[in-house]
């Protein structure tokens, strides 16, 4: 009778693992995957710090898998992975999602103020610029700086492409952009910034209009 009793409970305790197993064995894929798409799509910090937790949970499943099946390697790896997932939610989640909103705050300010209109310069990878219509033209791929006198050289546009393949990239003059807290405003269509010449990856020009 307790022989039985003995492995009706331990048939119980099997069933249990492998029902839980075969949870995490679906959530830890998914989650990972999903994750791996929120944090490189650079959607901002409290995207990336999301994806960070959605990683978390992926990360723990497989600890889950990891203990029912009796694999270290994977146990070890993703407990490590645990601990840089948490790290990574408190450098997007907590200090970089209060940088943003300290700068988004400052920016709402000027603009209702009676001051020049801020526009943080850390949010212009990425920003979308628009022409005077406001049809988007192209993405601020970055901004170069002049170090003697501080101010902006050029900004370069990249238009045309997917996910940056078949992308072209352009030059624009500080004279042709307007920055406001909706983004980049530019004084010329598409079809102009299409005919500007095209910059290299490894001959940005030291001026604008230098090749």
């Amino acid at each position: 009778m307790e022989r039985k009793t003995s492995l009706a409970r331990l048939a119980r305790e099997q069933g249990g693992r492998s029902a839980l197993e075969h949870l995490a064995g679906w959530i830890a894929p998914a989650a990972t995957m999903i994750a791996a798409m929120m944090t490189a799509s650079n959607l901002g910090a409290r995207v990336t710090g999301w994806g960070f937790v959605v990683f978390t949970i992926g990360s723990i499943a497989w600890i889950v898998i990891a203990l029912t099946t009796g694999q270290g390697n994977l146990l070890w790896s993703n407990a490590f992975l645990t601990l840089v997932n948490l790290i990574g939610i408190w450098r997007w989640l907590g200090r970089q999602a209060r940088y943003d909103d300290g700068a988004k705050g400052a920016t709402s300010r000027s603009a209702a103020a009676r001051v020049p209109t801020l526009f943080p310069v850390g949010a212009l990878p990425g920003t979308r610029v628009t022409d005077r219509s406001g049809a988007t033209i192209g993405t601020v791929v970055e901004a170069m700086m002049r170090c003697s006198g501080s101010d902006l050289a050029y900004l370069v546009v990249s238009e045309s492409g997917v996910a940056g393949v078949g992308e072209r990239l352009h030059a624009l003059s500080p004279s042709e952009v307007t920055f406001s807290a909706d983004g980049v405003r530019c004084a010329i269509d598409a079809d102009t910034l299409a005919a500007r010449p095209v910059l290299t990856a490894d001959a940005w020009p030291e001026t604008l209009g230098e090749k």
